[in-house]
């Protein structure tokens, strides 16, 4: 554990406002500061920094915390890597104990990059001549294996995992970094067999994980495997290339579906090219991209599972400001490909000449129906007026609304007037659905109680225990009231007990209970649902009358049973008789 006095002091070092500011552009608003959530997608600011709580809080995504929550939360490390993270911006030496969780990093980190060279050597030796002979039959040259760090894993169970325990390594440590695996009889086994290996690198240049492509039709696992999530390797974060493509000056990203056609791309001369890890585009990595790129040309495969995986990175990417185009790959499936028959001069001129986003909708609503007719008319002006309702300027609908009149030979008021319903109707849903995930979102999502203790009183007495915990950390003289009526085994939500008790054990040491103190020791969402109530306690006073209304309402809602058990025999027949009495 870290001394809490260290913490103390860290935080006093590091203002929350100074320290999100070199992340987020935060405006100031009265006494808090507001901006764009850094922890999801949004264009109207729901982020709240509060200096004289030093937390944050989101209303848009329920992210919150004190600054070493937004420091792990937006390096993606634990919390005594973010607390070394903060330590070293406040110029504070780092805290001494005993840290098996960065060590192990550390040696996942080691393990990858020394598997990646062991990788690369078997492709030069004489086994990794299958491996050599398929990254040449994709064209690739000797430079580009070189840059990217491509290899070969040897047809062997054990080769792999031998060479790295012969460095040093334990079989715990390379279990944690997923290069070997545990069989059901408890043997070991290498991952990657017989495979050409892709390294994925971090921002840093690190290597987090591998992609193995099967050189053997009839071996088992699919035609890649890819590393499992470990300590350093987050997939739904993490973009391949990504370290590469950050040294280029051009802002215009191209988004590959695979690998391969991002290193294609590179070698071709599109240093910009990146692509996901195994799995379909999320939040986080547009997230990513937006740090780097102003535009995105959506690069996919022209089959049926890449344009779906197409129209699913436009919705996320629309909730970006980042512009969005698609590319339209002709007479090739993907875009390595169209290069290897066209050349690199037309794929630029393909580049230039892409739709964006809206134009690429329309044009996949379009190629549904022959227009022609009049039932083919009706359906695409259906399936475009659903394209031109979405998150569009005013001008664009104008503009498309226009064109669309024009395909269909229907009048462009005729037009306008389906749209401006169609509009009305998505914002009807809109706010229906807002008002369903308030709803989800208050706390009656947030508790799980027994359908015996009655749905509206455990939403009063969960209300109860969610303002006890911020009246106690707001005027820790709350506490020694608090601590003689009621413990955290009280708490219809664990969580929020388990912080209770931590705080009355934190007040009774002599350390001041404040967020900093609980985060080490709480989970992240008992850390976010407490900054959320702080939030919302912020401009109100809670006065000693208040607390004593929240205990009240708490020991009201505790069973007789669990009353009755904490008496002595004689004090359990006078309140028995007291209850008969009360009854007659």
């Amino acid at each position: 554990m870290i001394p809490h006095e260290y913490i103390e002091e860290l935080v006093q070092r590091s203002d929350i406002v100074d320290v999100v500011q070199s992340y987020v552009q935060l405006r100031h608003r009265g006494r808090t500061h507001t901006g764009l959530c850094p922890f999801h997608n949004e264009k109207t600011p729901s982020f709240v920094v509060y200096p004289e709580t030093q937390s944050f809080y989101c209303f848009g995504c329920g992210a919150g915390g004190d600054v070493i929550t937004f420091i792990k939360k937006i390096n993606n490390v634990d919390y005594v890597e973010a607390v070394k993270l903060l330590a070293a911006r406040a110029g504070m030496p780092l805290p001494e104990e005993d840290d098996k969780t960065g060590r192990l990093r550390s040696r996942i980190i080691s393990i990858n990059k020394d598997t990646a060279r062991f990788y690369f050597k078997s492709l030069n030796s004489e086994e990794g001549r299958i491996g050599r002979a398929y990254w040449r039959g994709r064209g690739l040259s000797d430079a580009t294996i070189k840059r990217f760090g491509l290899g070969y894993a040897p047809d062997s169970f054990h080769a792999t995992r031998d060479h790295l325990m012969g460095l040093g390594y334990t079989e715990d440590e390379l279990l944690a970094s997923g290069i070997i695996k545990r069989s059901q009889k408890g043997n070991t086994f290498d991952f990657f067999r017989n495979r050409c290996m892709i390294p994925i690198f971090d921002l840093r240049g690190n290597v987090i994980a591998f992609s193995g492509r099967k050189l053997d039709p009839e071996q088992p696992g699919g035609k890649y495997v890819n590393s499992p999530e470990t300590l350093v390797y987050k997939k739904s974060r993490t973009l391949f290339a990504l370290n590469f493509a950050k040294k280029s000056q051009e802002k215009r990203y191209i988004l590959c579906e695979g690998n391969l056609d991002a290193i294609s791309m590179h070698q071709a001369g599109f240093t910009t090219a990146v692509a996901g890890c195994g799995t379909a585009l999320t939040g986080e990595q547009v997230k990513l991209l937006s740090e780097y790129a102003n535009e995105v040309v959506l690069c996919y495969d022209s089959d049926e599972a890449g344009q779906k995986a197409t129209r699913r990175a436009i919705e996320l990417l629309s909730a970006s400001p980042i512009k969005v185009s698609v590319l339209n790959i002709p007479n090739a499936k993907d875009p390595d490909e169209f290069i290897k028959k066209f050349g690199r001069e037309r794929f630029e001129m393909l580049l230039n000449g892409s739709n964006n986003a809206i134009e690429y909708e329309l044009l996949r609503a379009k190629e549904k129906y022959d227009i022609t007719t009049p039932d083919g008319r009706v359906g695409y002006i259906k399936d475009a007026i659903d394209v031109l309702a979405g998150r569009i300027t005013p001008t664009e609908r104008d503009v498309y609304a226009g064109r669309l009149a024009e395909e269909t030979d229907v009048a462009k008021p005729a037009i306008l007037n389906q749209l401006s319903a169609a509009i009305r109707a998505k914002d009807k849903r809109a706010e229906k659905e807002r008002e369903r995930r308030l709803l989800e979102e208050g706390m009656g999502g947030r508790i799980s109680v027994p359908y015996s203790q009655g749905g509206q009183k455990a939403l009063g007495v969960a209300f109860a225990e969610q303002q006890l915990v911020a009246a106690v950390l707001k005027n820790p003289d709350y506490i020694k009231l608090a601590a003689q009526r009621v413990k955290g085994e009280n708490f219809l939500d664990a969580g929020l007990g388990k912080a209770f008790d931590l705080i009355c054990r934190l007040a009774a040491a002599g350390t001041y209970p404040d967020l900093s103190a609980l985060g080490g020791e709480l989970p992240e969402e008992t850390v976010s649902l407490i900054s959320r109530v702080l939030a919302q306690n912020y401009d109100i006073g809670l006065c000693t009358q208040d607390v004593e209304m929240y205990l009240e309402r708490m020991e009201n809602s505790r069973p007789v049973s669990s009353t009755a058990g904490e008496k002595t025999a004689a004090e359990l027949a006078d309140y028995l008789q007291a209850l008969k009495d009360k009854k007659t």
